[in-house]
């Protein structure tokens, strides 16, 4: 008896080492994943900074060009 407990004890901490194995690589590539989206998100602010930026210069300069007429 004591021999089957301890295989089925083997066998739980085999599957335990599996699972622990299988969550180290998935939050290794989720963390990988967070780095690329963040870097991702902070270059799309700057491109929308910049295109606000020049969005609004050219409506002062159309607005300065109404105000010339």
């Amino acid at each position: 008896m004591e021999e089957i407990d301890l295989k089925k004890l083997e066998t739980r901490v085999d599957d335990l080492i599996k699972a622990v194995d299988r969550l180290r690589s998935e939050n290794k590539t989720l963390r990988e994943s967070q780095t690329h989206l963040l870097t991702e998100r902070n270059q799309l602010l700057e491109k929308t900074e910049t295109a606000r930026t020049r969005v609004e210069s050219m409506i002062n300069r159309l607005k300065a060009m109404e105000n010339e007429h």
